[in-house]
């Protein structure tokens, strides 16, 4: 019983959450491990970090993490082009994406997200010694990190209409009251001119 009432106190919101990631998690290791052979890992790494079991909160960071994973993706690959094999680049490059996430971008809703899609991409070129090669792969792991910011954004929309949380349910009630609520209003003003022209003469007023 102890059990039934922690994942009711909080609106079963972590079951949500399980449901959301093992969908997304299944969808691209289908994608990416099945249909392309790749290595599904980071793009699940990335689509844990977008996904949320409210659509509101997931869309309110989902511009933050794609921004910052998008200047991660840059300086990474910047660095997998000029730093060559070295070993110094990985701390450099963190140093230099922070500081352009801090000072530059000054987007601050998941900054964290930048310097972490920069590590991703270098150190996934670090272990190949060929410059190509490392671009090659650099590249790749950009394009499974923002698959699964994708991911975890759209499965988390898609579950929001198939198993709504509570407090969505009751936002959509108190939206579809508000939306009945002024189209009765309007009707109300189209049938009767002299309520039309007393609200008008109202709102003349809050005008001036």
């Amino acid at each position: 019983m102890k059990w039934l009432e922690r994942f009711a106190r909080d609106d079963w919101l972590g079951v949500h959450f399980a449901l959301n990631v093992f969908i997304a998690t299944t969808l691209l290791w289908l994608i990416l491990q099945r249909a392309a052979g790749l290595n599904p890992i980071w793009a699940i790494s990335s689509m844990v970090a977008a996904s949320d079991p409210v659509i509101k909160q997931a869309a309110r960071t989902f511009r933050g993490r794609i921004t910052n994973a998008l200047l991660g993706c840059a300086v990474g690959l910047v660095f997998l082009v000029l730093g060559g094999s070295r070993d110094w680049k990985l701390p450099l490059a963190l140093a230099v994406t922070v500081l352009l996430s801090t000072y530059v971008v000054r987007v601050q809703v998941m900054w964290r997200q930048a310097p972490i899609t920069a590590a991703i991409v270098i150190a996934a070129g670090m272990a190949h010694h060929s410059d190509l090669s490392a671009l090659e792969i650099g590249v790749r792991r950009v394009g499974e990190v923002l698959l699964g910011c994708v991911m975890g954004l759209v499965v988390s929309w898609a579950m929001s209409f198939i198993w709504p949380t509570p407090g969505a349910k009751q936002e959509r009630v108190g939206a579809t009251a508000t939306a009945q609520t002024m189209h009765t209003g309007a009707a109300t003003c189209a049938t009767n001119p002299n309520q039309k022209s007393v609200l008008t003469s109202g709102q003349r007023k809050q005008h001036t």
